[in-house]
């Protein structure tokens, strides 16, 4: 199949070129966005492709977006079985909680659901800890800003019960505008106490002692 080809005024149009652009090439095919972009420097609005590496259709509007928003394209998750704590008021990464996906287009959307068992210890009843996410170095899905308060995405009051963790959850359709790898990672606080993930404060040999898993799963969705 020839590429794509603009026709001038007062050119005669060939059988082959009916067959070739018009009827094979009403959608028109490509590799991938390099050489959509090679052919079409300056798409119009309307216009449909192929895209044969992401096995997708896409038109163009104010950007290329897949047809039939709302599908899910891909699926990154990430699991953690083992411990982390801190006693920091500040945030801190939690390690090996984070996902990285490359958006196929910058109108999808990336939607991050959240499942972690934290604990609080500490002698102060007016100890927490809490959780927040970001995308690479900025801050998402937090409440409004209000003086003197921490934002924060899931929050875990104080427990002085050694035995159990308490399980918190949190989802947020994200806007990030880009087709780069972008990484999304949970960071956690401690206010006034450790606060603990996958386990409480207390651990003994002891079924009454317990250890859990926290995940984090990001899908990017078709704008």
């Amino acid at each position: 199949m020839s590429g794509r080809k603009t026709f001038t005024a007062g050119e005669v149009l060939q059988a082959a070129d009916v067959n070739d652009y018009l009827m094979d090439q009403s959608v028109m095919v490509f590799a991938g966005t390099a050489a959509r972009g090679s052919a079409i420097p300056s798409p119009s609005e309307g216009m449909v492709t192929y895209l044969e590496d992401a096995d997708e259709v896409q038109v163009y509007t104010t950007d290329w977006g897949a047809v039939g928003g709302g599908k899910i394209l891909q699926v990154v998750s990430t699991s953690k079985t083992d411990t982390f704590s801190t006693s920091s008021s500040g945030f801190n990464d939690v390690t090996g909680l984070s996902a990285t996906i490359t958006p196929s287009s910058t109108s999808s959307k990336i939607f991050i659901s959240l499942s972690a068992h934290t604990h609080t210890a500490s002698s102060s009843n007016g100890a927490n800890s809490a959780l927040r996410l970001m995308r690479d170095s900025t801050i998402i899905a937090v409440g409004d800003a209000a003086s003197g308060q921490a934002q924060t995405t899931t929050t875990t009051g104080y427990s002085n019960n050694n035995l159990f963790a308490s399980s918190v959850s949190a989802n947020f359709l994200d806007s990030p505008n880009t087709t780069s790898a972008t990484t999304y990672k949970v960071q956690m606080q401690s206010d006034g106490g450790t606060a603990f993930l996958n386990r409480a404060s207390g651990e003994l040999a002891n079924t009454n002692f317990q250890r859990s898993i926290s995940s984090i799963t990001v899908m990017e969705v078709a704008g």
